[in-house]
């Protein structure tokens, strides 16, 4: 028992500095892209500076200059912003084996839609995140990337084309979090070989007293301005495992895709204010036709050819039947002692093995096992279509527990 236990800690662990991490990424991100985007031309400015912008905070005042290439003179101390994209990207990927690589057959594998063994899927996972990003990189360095607006518009149908893919390789959770996972690692693979690379050529080049070539600066804010319009989209793909109506519909591969248009235009939104513009209010709109269209989409069944959502079994059911289903087909899981291997705490500290605790996560059941199929994960118990009806006839009538 020792080792389950230790296992969950390290898990938290690792996710709890995932997060922490996260924050400071995200945080000193969109600081910059901010002052980047708040910076004032005004004349006496010293040579080569692009803008200035005067900042009060914590009882004091700023004076933000931004050089557009580099300063004539390399100053003696200088701060690095990377090793919050760094330790997110390694704890991300700890987590992600932790949780997903070590319990494939729970989370990244569903014989209904590919029976692959778990290694297998490990391997299909590591060479997507691998491929991913090469394809990405190429992308950005071909004459495509010259045109910033075409090459959003192939980045957006590259990675819809990638998640429709991954839906047909991995369930539709593990599908998620590998797009998350490819989303986030070509962000950091873009701080760690673009950015940085670029930043310490410049430097280089004032050390020794060379002009520095602005063609660097120039790659390197593209796809820091990449970073920027993807962060949203990963945040809500990274925590939809907890909600099976996003990972676990017919149409979530579509569903990821409006993400990434509600997210950027949200971010858009917010950089263009930054900039003392107009505010583009019709970036919510956009955003809310996108959750919309989120929400009708998840309701049209979950994932797999042809499948729908469970519709009531004909005539009335009783809890005795509902309860059958539910202790054989969910309870080796969600009990005080899971029987389940790999299991130590019921998931989400829900239990189903009394007839109280069974009626009173009704609504659970429902969303996880009637209106999607995210439960039993990749169906490891073989629930059959009939008892999911069971489920939904129960449910329908009051989910009563007599």
């Amino acid at each position: 028992m020792v080792e389950p236990v230790m296992w969950e800690w390290l898990s938290l662990g690792v996710r709890w500095l995932h997060v922490i991490a996260g924050i400071a990424w995200i945080g000193s991100s969109f600081y910059f892209v901010h002052l980047d985007s708040s910076l004032k031309p005004r004349p006496g400015l010293p040579e080569g500076a692009g803008g200035e912008a005067w900042q009060v905070h914590g009882g004091g005042f700023y004076h933000m200059v931004k050089y557009l290439v580099a300063p004539a003179r390399m100053p003696e101390d200088l701060t690095w912003f990377k090793w919050e994209a760094y330790t997110t990207w390694l704890s991300g990927f700890a987590l992600l084996v932790v949780v997903y690589y070590f319990s494939a057959e729970l989370y990244l594998i569903d014989p209904a839609v590919l029976a692959l063994p778990a290694w297998g899927a490990v391997l299909v996972s590591v060479v997507g995140l691998t491929l991913g990003w090469l394809v990405y990189d190429g992308l950005c360095k071909s004459p495509l990337g010259r045109n910033d607006a075409a090459l959003f518009g192939v980045l957006f149908l590259y990675l819809l084309v990638l998640a429709y893919g991954f839906t047909h390789v991995f369930s539709g959770r593990g599908a998620y979090m590998q797009m998350g996972a490819l989303t986030g690692t070509m962000m950091v693979a873009n701080v760690f070989l673009i950015i940085i690379p670029n930043q310490r050529k410049v430097v280089a080049d004032l050390i020794a007293g060379r002009q520095p070539d602005p063609a660097l600066g120039a790659a390197a804010k593209q796809r820091s301005m990449h970073n920027s319009y993807l962060t949203l989209p990963v945040v809500f793909v990274m925590i939809s495992n907890h909600y099976p109506l996003a990972f676990a519909s017919r149409w979530n591969w579509l569903i990821f895709g409006l993400v990434l248009v509600v997210g950027a235009a949200i971010r858009h939104f917010f950089i263009v204010r930054h900039k003392g513009l107009p505010s583009p209010w019709w970036t919510w709109g956009v955003a809310t036709a996108g959750m919309l269209a989120i929400v009708l989409l998840s309701a049209a069944g979950p994932a797999g050819a042809g499948s729908t959502a469970a519709a009531p079994a004909d005539g009335p059911v009783s809890f005795a039947e509902a309860e059958e289903v539910v202790i054989s087909r969910c309870s080796m899981c969600h009990a005080e002692e899971p029987a389940w291997e790999g299991v130590p705490v019921p998931p989400k500290g829900v239990m189903l093995d009394t007839p109280e605790r069974i009626r009173l996560h009704a609504r659970d059941i429902a969303l996880q096992a009637v209106m999607t199929h995210a439960m039993p994960p990749g169906n490891l118990t073989e629930i059959t279509p009939e008892e999911r009806q069971v489920l939904a006839a129960w449910i329908a009538s009051g989910a009563k527990a007599e």
